[in-house]
Parts: C-alpha cells; sequence; structure tokens
C-alpha cells in the first residue's frame, strides 16, 4: 500500500503558525485552541478536551482490535516571574529545561494575569561594556544573574507593579522562526514539529479517503516539560502508544536531521521491545529513512504514562531535531519521514 501524499505547503504553514504562538508549560492554552480549530475540519474525528486542558481526538472505526494511541505536546519551556526588582527589572523561575545563555539577548513577552502583554528582552545583570567591561564576559548565566528589560517606563518595583505585572506571570521567549533550503529553525520544534506531523498524517490520510486500520485516540499534551504531560488523558483501553517527539541531534547521537528516529531507550529506561519492532518492520516497508538512537537527557509523555500506571505497549518516534532545548533546528526529510511513520503505523 503506497502512502498517501504529504500536502508540504500545508505542514510548512500549520507548523510555522504553531510556533508563533506562544504556549509555556502552564500558558498552552492558545496552542491547544490553534490544534483544536486545525483538526475540527476533519469529520472523522470527534474532539473532547480533559480536565487538565489537554486535547484528545479519537478517529472511531469498526474494528475487532483494540484501539492505539500517539501522543505529542504542545507546550514549551519558558518561564514566570520569580522577582520584581528594585530596579522595574524581573528575576524569572525557568519552566522546563531552557538554558540559560541560549536565550541572552532574546526578546520576551509577559502575560500578565490581568490580560496584559507586555513586551521586553533577556540580559545579565552586568550587560553595558560600558559600564561594566570584563565582568560581562565573567558574570555567570544563571538564575540570579539574569533578568527581563522592559520596553516600558519603569525604573522601581512600584512602577512595574502599575503596569499590572505581578509575581508568577507567564513569560514567553521569541521562537525566531526561519524557513530556508528545507531547514526550519525555531525555537521550541520540541515538539512543535511533532505536532503538526500528526495533524498532517491525518489531514494526508482523509483526504485520500483511507481511515486507521483500528479506533485511533491522539492525545495533544500540556504539560511535557516538566513530566507529566501525558500521565492522564489516555484511555484505559488502549493498548498501544506511540510518542512522537523530537530525536535528539548531536555528538555522540545515532539520529540526524535528515531522518526519523526511534528511540529505544532514554533516561527511563527502554521502550517495549515488540513495538519498537513493530515499527522498524513499518518503516523497512515503506522505505521511510531512520535511525536508532539512545538518549541520556530525555523522557517522554510515554513515560509519564507508565509511570502512572499505564498498562500500555510504548515506542518513541520522531524527526532529527539539532541542538534541542536550544535554538533548533529541523529539516524537512526528517519531518516528512516521521509523517510518514506515523501514517503507515495508522494503516497497517
Amino acid at each position: 500500500m503506497l502512502l498517501p501524499t504529504i500536502d508540504q505547503e500545508y505542514f510548512t504553514d500549520l507548523l510555522v503558525k504553531l510556533l508563533n504562538i506562544a504556549s509555556p508549560t502552564g500558558f498552552a492554552e492558545p496552542a491547544i485552541a490553534f490544534v483544536e480549530k486545525e483538526l475540527s475540519q476533519f469529520k472523522q474525528l470527534e474532539l473532547s478536551r480533559t480536565r487538565k486542558g489537554a486535547l484528545v481526538a479519537k478517529w472511531k472505526v469498526e474494528s475487532d482490535l483494540p484501539p492505539v494511541a500517539l501522543t505529542a505536546h504542545v507546550d514549551t519551556l519558558g518561564a514566570v516571574v520569580k522577582e520584581i526588582k528594585s530596579s522595574g527589572r524581573l528575576k524569572l523561575s525557568r519552566i522546563g529545561g531552557i538554558q540559560w545563555p541560549t536565550v541572552e539577548t532574546e526578546g520576551v513577552w509577559i502575560f500578565t494575569s490581568k490580560g496584559g502583554k507586555i513586551r521586553g528582552s533577556v540580559l545579565i545583570d552586568t550587560a553595558s561594556g560600558h559600564v561594566h567591561g570584563a565582568a560581562g564576559n565573567e558574570t555567570t548565566r544563571n538564575d540570579e544573574h539574569m533578568e527581563v528589560r522592559l520596553d516600558a517606563r519603569t525604573t522601581s518595583e512600584k512602577e512595574t507593579r502599575e503596569l499590572g505585572i505581578n509575581i508568577g506571570d507567564c513569560v514567553a521567549f521569541d521562537p525566531r522562526v526561519e524557513v530556508t533550503n528545507g531547514f526550519i529553525r525555531s525555537r521550541f520544534l520540541d515538539d512543535k514539529a511533532c505536532v503538526a506531523n500528526v495533524v498532517a498524517a491525518i489531514k494526508s490520510m482523509a483526504e485520500a479517503g483511507q481511515g486507521p486500520a483500528r479506533s485511533v485516540y491522539f492525545h495533544v499534551s500540556n504539560y511535557e516539560e516538566v513530566g507529566h504531560g501525558a500521565a492522564a488523558g489516555i484511555p484505559s483501553d488502549v493498548a498501544e502508544l506511540v510518542t512522537v517527539d523530537m530525536a535528539v541531534v548531536g555528538n555522540g547521537q545515532e539520529s540526524d536531521e535528515f531522518s526519523a528516529t526511534l528511540c529505544i531507550k532514554d533516561s527511563g529506561g527502554p521502550y517495549h521491545f515488540g513495538l519498537n519492532n513493530k515499527m522498524r518492520a513499518l518503516a523497512e516497508k515503506h522505505n521511510i529513512p531512520y535511525k536508532t538512537d539512545v538518549y541520556p537527557f530525555y523522557g517522554s509523555d510515554g513515560e509519564a504514562f507508565w509511570r502512572a500506571g499505564g498498562d500500555v505497549a510504548l515506542a518513541l518516534i520522531g524527526p532529527g531535531i539539532d541542538a534541542s532545548h536550544n535554538y533548533e533546528r529541523a529539516h524537512m526529510d526528517g519531518l516528512n519521514a516521521t509523517t510518514n511513520w506515523i501514517m503507515a503505523y495508522l494503516l497497517d
């Protein structure tokens, strides 16, 4: 069976739009709503929300086989306001594993609890070379020394509070999306690229008049970056769960940007041997370029479900992403391979 054709223009447009929606963990509703609207065009799907705010789409078909599920997450790294300094600038508490040196000088939006939106940028507290000299090079980039300079007239805590900013307000870092020569470069390809893979697979199958071999649940989680995204929301009758999340590219890794990857083991241990072999066989049957790999510092939504007691066979696939949790980059070859792998799994 030939796999349905991927609408490349749709995929790229969807991914760029999704990347440009601020959605740090705890503030992912705008991105969830965007994906929900996209999926609502496919009448084959029954859409619902969990009480936690995740999105679940069910594609029900007549089959004697137990249902399966795929999960990908739309929440990203980010921060919240930890302290308002006497200068009026902000100290932050990071959400997820964002690395301070990677966001130094980056633009941010502060989303206030009252619905306001205030612009700023991330700097070290010894930023001016003409004031601090060599100290700027020597300053450790950590929670103590990084601050947000607001693009507003404020030089005191009182003035900043009068802007509507309070402790706990959400801070979103600019993604800086750029598409060139088949590469997509942006923050937060982890895991918005994989959400786009799932949506593109659904679109391709629906437009080709093809449906999954068994009922399937698509779970879009909103708390993955803090470790418990898919701990709830996967129905108990699901027999297999395929997590779709980025593959690690770098020194010592097998993964690359031009292939999809099957993760055999990460920091939480090995995935399901039988389902792994099933995914390998499908990739080879459909000539999908793939690697196998081990990720040393990685956890997934599928593992969160396992730890919560989920009784499923579990596998993890995804496109190679360079510089994960940094300024990330993917290539359309790896992204297409992942979309095709999803379709191969659903159609089998």
